[in-house]
C-alpha cells in the first residue's frame, strides 16, 4: 500500500481506498461463509427409535428441526438439513467403522481414517472414496419410511443416490 494516496506511480500497489474496500469485502466473505457453517452446526443430534415396522420398511416422525437421529437398532441414521431428509447407513463406506457427527463442524467423521462427509452425506476427503450409503427413503403423512432393503452406494447408481432425499418444503 502507498504511504500517500495518489503519490503512486506504477509500483503496483494500492491507494488506502482499495485497501479498505478489499477489505471489507474480505470481511463480507467470511462473514457469509460463518453464517454457512453455524447453520450446519446447529443441527444437533439425538437418538431415535422407528415408530412403525412393516417388513424392511420403518418409518420415523419427520424432525421439527434441522439435526442428526441415529437408530442403533436398525443401523440408520437420519438426517433433516436444508428442507431435506435423508437416511444413511451408520457406517462409513470404506471399512464399515460407525460414523459420528461433529456438532461443532457440522458434518461426519469417520473415527478410523478421518473420511469426512457433509450433512446430505457428500464425501468431503478421507480415505473413503465415495459418499455414504442412502437407504431409499419416502415420506407417507408426518412420517419418513426408510427401506432398510434398499441401500444406494453413490458410485454404483448416482442417480438413485441423488434420488434419496425426500424434500420437505
Amino acid at each position: 500500500m502507498c504511504e500517500t494516496e495518489g503519490a503512486c506511480t506504477g509500483c503496483g500497489g494500492s491507494s488506502r481506498r482499495d485497501f479498505m474496500r478489499d477489505l471489507v469485502g474480505l470481511g463480507a466473505a467470511a462473514l457469509a461463509t460463518l453464517a454457512v457453517r453455524h447453520e450446519a452446526a446447529a443441527a444437533t443430534i439425538g437418538w431415535v427409535s422407528a415408530r412403525t415396522r412393516r417388513g424392511t420398511t420403518v418409518g420415523y416422525a419427520i424432525p421439527a428441526a434441522d439435526g442428526v437421529q441415529i437408530d442403533r437398532d436398525n443401523q440408520v441414521i437420519l438426517v433433516r438439513w436444508q428442507g431435506a431428509m435423508y437416511a444413511f447407513a451408520l457406517s462409513c463406506p470404506h471399512q464399515n467403522t460407525a460414523l459420528r457427527w461433529r456438532e461443532s463442524d457440522g458434518r461426519f467423521q469417520c473415527p478410523k481414517h478421518k473420511s469426512k462427509y457433509s450433512p446430505d452425506g457428500t464425501f468431503i476427503s478421507g480415505r473413503a472414496t465415495r459418499g455414504m450409503d442412502r437407504f431409499a427413503i419416502t415420506r407417507e403423512g408426518d412420517e419418513v419410511v426408510v427401506d432398510l432393503g434398499v441401500l444406494h452406494e453413490q458410485p454404483d447408481d448416482p442417480a438413485a443416490w441423488d434420488a434419496a432425499v425426500v424434500r420437505l418444503k
